[in-house]
């Protein structure tokens, strides 16, 4: 896919894997949507690249419909949609002091596993609105994960379950 004056969601653009995905992007034409919970970061990069920034937490689906309403309408609706935000903290599955981890799981869970695909669904929403392309797609999503869903790490249990599913 050409993705020359195409937009772009870049979901955890405002550092890391996300930062350089909406610079690569970026470089190769496309409309830089970043989509973080730390604004501030987002905003530095967005504005580095001529993009824009929107303050948003994956998890909850709401605020990911209402930010890609907000970035079709600014920049055109996103023909690529790619997912970098993710959440790993550590915790064993019972600490020390028998204390179940469960709230830790469920957290890393709804953003890495629920924030995907909610992102994916509402980019697809305003993808197949689109008129195909010379290859015949609409769109491309594409969702990062990590080798840690195959070889976890003490204490990574909810991150590696997040990136195998």
């Amino acid at each position: 896919m050409n993705i020359d004056g195409h937009t772009a969601i870049i979901t955890g653009g405002g550092s890391g894997l996300g930062a350089a995905t909406a610079r690569r992007l970026a470089g190769n034409g496309a409309r830089v949507a970043i989509l973080d919970r730390d604004i501030e970061q987002a905003e530095a990069v967005a504005h580095d690249l001529g993009g824009k920034a929107w303050a948003v937490d994956v998890s909850d689906g709401e605020a990911v419909g209402e930010a890609v309403d907000a970035l079709s309408d600014a920049l055109g609706a996103p023909r690529i949609a790619v997912n970098c935000a993710g959440v790993g903290t550590a915790s064993r599955i019972v600490g020390r002091e028998g204390k179940l981890s469960l709230d830790v799981f469920e957290h890393i869970l709804r953003v890495n596993l629920f924030g995907t695909y909610n992102v994916m669904s509402h980019a697809a929403k305003h993808m197949m609105t689109l008129d195909p392309l010379e290859g015949g797609e609409c769109g491309v999503i594409i969702n990062t994960a990590s080798i840690a869903y195959e070889d976890g790490q003490l204490g990574q249990a909810a991150y590696a379950a997040s990136k195998g599913a």
